[in-house]
């Protein structure tokens, strides 16, 4: 049975797939494009990081970023460091990670969820899955600037705008 609980970004098994991550992100995309969070930053006060574990065997992890209106007291979230283990792609982790991270979200009455991620091949599968759970394409939000390299997504959650 796969669980998903809080975790250290800097414990030694998550901090490999960070860095794999982060290495993948680099490979792909320019580095003034890379969006990616090391170890050090998911452990931001702003920042709440889960993994999916089985039997202690790490799977996956996923984050939530707070953000805050810049024109209202309204609070939102962005999704960030989504990736699973090779080994467990193909598994359901990702959808079991996102749905985790969603739900989390709407408990604390988040209205939106937004995200980036990359407009390259290798980033099609992290597209379909965003949109087969309802995120659509938006504009850049949270300091974030229009980049050929970045979609940007977000999913109302039906908390007020």
């Amino acid at each position: 049975m796969i669980h998903i609980a809080h975790d250290d970004p800097a414990r030694g098994d998550v901090h490999q797939l960070l860095s794999e991550h982060l290495a993948d992100m680099f490979a792909t995309s320019p580095a003034e494009s890379v969006h990616a969070l090391d170890p050090s930053a998911l452990s931001g006060p702003s920042i709440t990081f889960w993994t999916a574990r089985e039997e202690g065997e790490l799977l996956g992890c996923g984050a939530l970023k707070i953000l805050h209106s810049p024109h209202s007291s309204e609070t939102f979230g962005e999704i960030k460091s989504m990736r699973t283990t090779a080994g467990a792609r193909g598994r359901g982790v990702a959808t079991l990670v996102l749905r985790h991270i969603l739900d989390e979200a709407r408990s604390r009455n988040y209205g939106r969820i937004y995200l980036e991620t990359g407009t390259e091949e290798y980033f099609a599968p992290a597209r379909r899955l965003y949109a087969r759970n309802g995120f659509t394409e938006c504009p850049p939000f949270a300091g974030y600037a229009l980049d050929p390299n970045s979609v940007f997504m977000e999913l109302r959650l039906g908390a007020k705008d």
